[in-house]
């Protein structure tokens, strides 16, 4: 979205810009302490293998700088703890602080201290130096951001030269019979997931709005080409329900 447009998408209603962050906020601050669990039930654990083959894309070594955007509860950025160990550094960012204290209490509960650390950001104004992280993740974030455009021209800022962008989001399935099942477990099956766990309706509902109004496959390796990235690629999962795109800087 342009800055100069003065209405963006929340779900499928139309709002003013400068409220799609208070009323995404709302969103997260309701469904955070379920979260986790919510994840589980709404995607039968298949998350676990998505996030699993962004780790495994990322390239991360011993030594490095790793920022999980959007990070929520911490499931990337254990992970990343691990693999850069104590020479590294893993930051945990997320623009919401109840998902952050979720992340950073899950986080601890777990031992990992030491080379983790917790920033609230906005994606859009990333609070770093240029050429800081060797990798950037962001997963089942991008779309909740307002201006897209703005926020992937801040990652490639603060990623040094030859580091990569990994975006894990929701996408487009790749045949119709697909899409047809995908939009009744999204608009019928999930909301009422949403009711029954989390008490939460409201919020599962805007969360497949939003699924749907983010750029497909092909418009976001143009949007992130635009942006600067180099060698946009990206890997479809589970027949483009979700889709791993991965740029780097050159």
């Amino acid at each position: 979205m342009k800055k100069h447009d003065d209405t963006t998408h929340f779900g499928y209603k139309t709002v003013a810009t400068d409220e799609k962050a208070r009323l995404v906020a709302g969103v997260f601050d309701s469904v955070a302490a379920k979260y986790d669990v919510m994840n589980d039930v709404m995607s039968m654990g298949i998350h676990r293998l998505w996030k699993r083959q962004t780790i495994d894309s990322s390239g991360v070594r011993t030594g490095q700088r790793v920022l999980d955007l959007a990070g929520g509860t911490g499931d990337l950025t254990a992970k990343f703890s691990r693999l850069v160990g104590p020479t590294g550094e893993v930051i945990l960012a997320d623009i919401n602080a109840s998902m952050l204290s979720v992340g950073r209490t899950k986080l601890q509960d777990m031992g990992i201290v030491g080379n983790v650390s917790y920033v609230q950001a906005d994606a859009e104004k990333l609070p770093f130096p240029d050429n800081h992280f060797d990798c950037i993740t962001i997963a089942f974030g991008l779309r909740n951001v307002t201006d897209k455009d703005a926020a992937l021209r801040s990652m490639l800022r603060v990623l040094k030269p030859g580091g990569r962008l990994l975006v894990l989001e929701f996408s487009s399935p790749d045949t119709e019979w697909l899409s047809k099942v995908y939009d009744v477990y999204s608009f019928h099956i999930l909301p009422r997931m949403g009711e029954l766990i989390a008490k939460d309706k409201e919020s599962y509902q805007y969360l497949a709005e939003s699924i749907r109004m983010h750029p497909d496959q092909e418009t976001l390796k143009g949007m992130m080409e635009d942006a600067g990235f180099s060698q946009v690629d990206y890997q479809n999962m589970t027949g483009g329900i979700v889709a791993l795109h991965r740029g780097f800087k050159f």
